[in-house]
């Protein structure tokens, strides 16, 4: 439904049906898994290409996202959880992030709250807000519409938002916090103990820089999400957060399938390639302010011995801004470091 609620929609002129432009790529590719490929193992998927949205997914954002994400289908064990997330993390750092913070959820915890209250989940209006309550962690708000609902639900739901911290804690983890805080349901155990297993994997020592952590009401994305979430989020300068929220999203979603008559077993990730671009843009690896790109000032003439010159040094990977006539003291996008000059009949490289 909030995949619905951010698809343009038009009608086809020539069968009158409605039509959506894609607002998201993972049910295109489930629907590839489930009737191009047919296989009945392990397929892994990855896919670049623009999505639009009725609205921005957050403040800063665009509506025309250019969205790549890997995706991998055939497998329900947290094996492959644990190569999407560290494909994901690769990638940022392969980009140039630096350090990283993990956010990892649960889907499956809300849904066991919200039917211990069967008034509460026969409402679906009521359960859409409190969704959006608990992933705004807006307590007095969430208290407000649970009022009439069993205490055990509602004791459970109002703690979620205070369920977040670094996934291995020294003192009190989150997971501890969850067990005694939470009713002690089958689906949540479950929960619970994927989480455990998920953080405890050797991989998180080995990648640099990242830092682990848990938020049981961290529940953006899409709901067609079916188990473990995962968000990340790159440190700008002095450790500030950046401003586009997470720089990439995925998690677990087992069901997607069934809309198109094959159910499997699926987990991804996706990430938004102008926010990643905006942050390389601005920091470097370290956190400190990118300086432009080192570059060759050249004059403009229509001659050819400065045209082969200007030709040699792009050749060799070199960047040449040729100033044109009237502009010669505006400031350049480029940290132009060298220039072009004239000496005798031959143009060479000289310092600035």
């Amino acid at each position: 439904s909030d995949l619905n609620l951010r698809t343009f929609k038009l009608v086809d002129q020539l069968s009158g049906r409605t039509l959506g432009v894609r607002a998201d790529m993972t049910p295109q590719v489930a629907r590839i898994d489930a009737h191009r490929l047919d296989r009945t193992g392990v397929t892994r998927l990855c896919y670049a290409g623009s999505v639009l949205h009725t609205r921005p997914a957050t403040l800063f954002a665009t509506r025309e996202p250019i969205q790549i994400g890997a995706e991998l289908y055939g497998h329900e064990g947290i094996e492959a959880d644990l190569e999407v997330i560290e494909l994901m993390a690769r990638s940022l750092i392969a980009a140039g992030s630096g350090r990283m913070r993990i956010d990892l959820c649960h889907v499956g915890i809300v849904p066991a709250l919200i039917a211990l209250d069967p008034g509460l989940a026969g409402d679906g209006a009521l359960v859409d807000e409190i969704h959006d309550l608990l992933q705004a962690k807006d307590v007095p708000g969430l208290a407000e519409r649970l009022d009439g609902v069993s205490p055990v639900a509602r004791d459970a739901l109002l703690a979620l938002p205070g369920l977040y911290g670094p996934a291995r804690a020294a003192v009190d983890p989150v997971g501890e916090r969850a067990r005694r805080l939470l009713p002690p349901l089958p689906a949540i155990g479950a929960a619970l103990d994927a989480l455990d297993r998920l953080c405890s994997a050797p991989l998180f020592s080995r990648l640099p820089g990242v830092e682990l952590s848990i938020d049981l009401a961290d529940l953006r994305g899409y709901r067609y999400h079916s188990g473990i979430t995962f968000a990340a989020y790159v440190a700008g300068p002095a450790g500030s957060a950046t401003r586009a929220g997470a720089v990439a999203r995925g998690g677990r979603y087992d069901n997607v399938g069934a809309a198109f008559g094959r159910a499997r077993p699926a987990t991804g990730f996706s990430l938004e390639l102008r926010s990643l671009a905006a942050l390389q843009a601005e920091f470097d690896s370290d956190g400190s302010v990118t300086e432009p790109t080192p570059a060759v000032r050249a004059p403009w003439a229509d001659e050819p011995r400065l045209a082969e010159a200007v030709a040699r040094l792009r050749a060799a990977g070199e960047v040449v801004i040729q100033v044109l006539p009237g502009h010669e003291h505006e400031q350049q996008e480029f940290n132009c470091d060298r220039q072009l000059c004239r000496v005798g009949d031959r143009w060479v490289v000289e310092p600035l």
